[in-house]
């Protein structure tokens, strides 16, 4: 009967053809991608040719190079893996019914190429595997604080990202994983409280202060923003506006609907003057008045600064999304209660040189 049938050993299976073994761990690499790294070396992978897992299944198409195959690059990583002691070990481990030792050779270039590509979850498993993760943290600081040092931001901005991306968590369950960027969780932390006056708001805050909470949450490390308190305010905001445009390629575009934002705001405002001046002059209901003059121009400003409507959408959700898509964004907005809606709002301080240099004031470079 089928079900009594004897499990293969390993050495009964058919192992697939070296050469696409070969190419599909090289692939992996080049694309600094750990997950497909240790996937083939998993029990059940292609590469060990099991039973049931082969490399020319749809399901394990994506494990294979394509184009990239022809590069230059993918060569020299396919020369690497084929290397006569490096590919020994490989085989001896595909073979071996355990769990796989990695070639540290490879993951160490895995890791590299993770990095040089921005994927630094990757990057940060493949150094803790090879527990190098904490040595390669601290160069990655030292090589941004030098290259502050000598006022390159866009170096020293780099190195900043990297090396706070390669943060571990420890507390993590069930094992220890790296520290994701949790935007969207920290900036309601940072608007968790409705400020009692405008100037109580984030944005609104003296520039040494509004610097430490930013570098803190763009660089997920209160560790890393404190080092960064000794730095001349210049210093500071130069860096600033490079981790904020390094970290969100589309920080131009949000610029133009921040601008937007801000005139309609500032009109609604107006507006919202004048229905109290009427108000206290003709004895009317307020909230009347706000209803047929306003409408629903209040929550147009937060749609206009996401780019889209979120139907029935409140303002922590629109916060959510704002922190995902432009992550700096939510650092210039404040929560306001106009007409029994609480909204979104543009907030920025005019006596401090942050929005002009990040590109938020009207006329300041983009």
């Amino acid at each position: 009967m089928a079900w009594l049938r004897r499990k293969k050993k390993a050495e009964d299976l058919v192992a697939p053809e070296p050469e696409i073994v070969a190419k599909a761990l090289a692939k992996a690499i080049a694309d600094g991608d750990i997950v497909n790294f240790r996937l083939l070396f998993m029990p059940f992978s292609p590469a060990r040719g099991s039973e049931t897992e082969f490399f020319d299944s749809p399901k394990y198409a994506y494990l294979l190079p394509g184009q990239e195959e022809e590069t230059y690059a993918f060569r020299e990583i396919l020369k690497r893996v084929q290397e006569r002691q490096t590919w020994a070990h490989i085989q001896q481990e595909l073979k071996a019914d355990r769990p796989a030792r990695l070639p540290s050779e490879l993951l160490m270039l895995l890791a590299d190429n993770a990095v040089r590509l921005g994927k630094y979850t990757s990057a940060a498993q493949a150094y803790e595997l090879l527990r190098v993760r904490g040595r390669m943290q601290e160069e990655f600081y030292r090589q941004a604080e030098a290259a502050l040092d000598a006022k390159n931001f866009v170096k020293a901005a780099r190195g900043y990202l990297i090396a706070s991306g390669l943060e571990y968590n420890y507390a993590a369950f069930p094992e220890p994983l790296p520290l994701v960027p949790d935007f969207q969780k920290r900036a309601l932390m940072l608007h968790g409280e409705y400020p009692q006056r405008p100037e109580d708001s984030l944005p609104m805050q003296e520039a040494s202060h509004f610097l430490r909470m930013a570098f803190s949450y763009l660089l997920l490390s209160p560790h890393a923003a404190a080092a960064l308190e000794e730095r001349p305010l210049e210093v500071q905001v130069g860096l600033l506006n490079e981790i904020v445009r390094q970290r969100d390629p589309g920080w131009g575009e949000f610029l133009q609907r921040y601008h937007d934002a801000c005139h309609l705001a500032q009109d609604i405002q107006q507006r919202l003057q004048h229905i109290l001046e009427e108000g206290e002059r003709s004895g009317a209901v307020l909230a009347e008045n706000m209803e047929a003059q306003l409408g629903g121009d209040p929550m147009r400003v937060t749609a206009m600064l996401l780019g889209r409507v979120i139907q029935g959408g409140a303002w922590w959700q629109y916060l959510k999304e704002l922190a995902y898509v432009h992550p700096a964004s939510i650092l210039f907005l404040a929560r306001q209660l106009v007409g029994g809606q609480e909204i979104l709002v543009p907030r920025y301080r005019t006596d401090s040189p942050i929005p002009a240099v990040l590109g938020l004031t009207a006329g300041s470079r983009a």
